[in-house]
């Protein structure tokens, strides 16, 4: 870092344009780096760029010049060989460079645990996908862009989840966990407790209530946005051509697996996250005004109304039609009685 925290570290190579004022990867920002996922992990700099194995500090450059690439799969062995079956893979047939630094950056990989769906979607596959031009068969797409990850179509195969985020709508900003825990004048250790009342580590629709209306009081003034994400595995790097799914009913049934797995997640500072799981019929909630899979999401209390409308406009029909055919014969003997007259 004495060397790479100058913003103004370039390398220079003379008849190599492809190397010449490289500052993007000279320069280091070290708060950056210092919440990446690696340094969290106590991965060191030589523990990557593992040429380097000794610094000479007599030396204008301390080590050599030009260092290897660095190999992730060396440590990542799991993510290289889903990755090998890709069709990212098979695009470097075609001379298109495609190394795990095009999607995940080189020194500030994050933890994703936490990230919101356009967190993921901009770091990842929107770098090089429009997926304007591709969807034109998906009804609502702008909706599916903001609360369904792309991957959980494009990789249907890797698991995946619902998250509940908390929505400030005076910022127009996701609160991240602390500034939740914060409102509520309690440690992360202590939100379960103080939400779960019935003691059984699942948060119910009516303990989901009492939550908000409690951050309401705060001053806390919250949508929930609920957004369907996929479990971060190895296999998540196997995308291939072909292996998407457009079928509408994996997720617009009413016993969609999708679902089964809830919870709120609470974000930390380092990029990690606190999950909290919750029952799924929090998802019927009028509170999840953002999120909708009809057939998926339903309001069964509506469903009841509106087969009690149902009952009673076939009740009142058969009713009318029955006492129709009870008094046909007085209504008769009236007419004829008439007639006489």
């Amino acid at each position: 870092m004495d060397c790479h925290s100058d913003e103004g570290l370039t390398r220079e190579a003379a008849g190599d344009v492809s190397l010449s004022r490289m500052s993007d990867q000279l320069f280091l920002d070290n708060d950056k780096f210092h919440l990446s996922v690696h340094h969290l992990n106590e991965i060191s700099c030589v523990d990557c760029h593992s040429d380097i194995e000794e610094l000479n500090y007599d030396n204008e450059i301390p080590h050599k010049a030009h260092l290897e690439p660095v190999n992730c799969t060396a440590c990542h062995e799991a993510e290289g060989e889903a990755f090998s079956q890709s069709v990212h893979m098979e695009i470097r047939g075609k001379g298109i460079t495609m190394q795990c630094y095009a999607c995940h950056g080189y020194h500030y990989v994050k933890r994703l645990a936490s990230a919101s769906v356009a967190e993921r979607e901009n770091l990842f596959c929107l770098k090089c996908h429009n997926a304007d031009n591709y969807h034109d068969w998906l009804p609502q797409k702008q909706a599916h862009f903001a609360f369904v990850e792309c991957t959980v179509c494009h990789a249907p195969t890797v698991p995946s989840h619902i998250h509940l985020n908390f929505y400030d709508l005076v910022t127009n900003k996701f609160f991240n966990g602390n500034q939740i825990i914060e409102a509520l004048g309690i440690g992360f250790d202590e939100f379960l407790p103080l939400i779960d009342t019935n003691k059984d580590n699942i948060i119910n629709t009516n303990e989901f209530e009492d939550l908000l209306l409690i951050l309401r009081q705060k001053n806390i003034y919250t949508e929930v946005h609920a957004e369907l994400v996929v479990e971060l595995e190895p296999i998540l790097h196997n995308v291939i051509k072909g292996g998407s799914t457009n079928e509408c009913e994996k997720c617009h049934s009413a016993d969609s697996p999708l679902f089964d797995a809830v919870a709120i997640v609470l974000t930390l500072e380092d990029g990690s996250a606190e999950h909290y799981e919750v029952e799924k019929d929090v998802l019927n909630s009028f509170s999840m005004s953002s999120f909708s899979a009809l057939g998926g999401t339903r309001v069964k209390f509506l469903d009841k109304i509106g087969l009690l409308v149902i009952l009673g406009g076939i009740c009142g029909a058969g009713g009318h039609l029955f006492i129709r055919l009870v008094t046909a014969p007085l209504r008769r003997r009236n007419k004829e009685n008439e007639q006489d007259s």
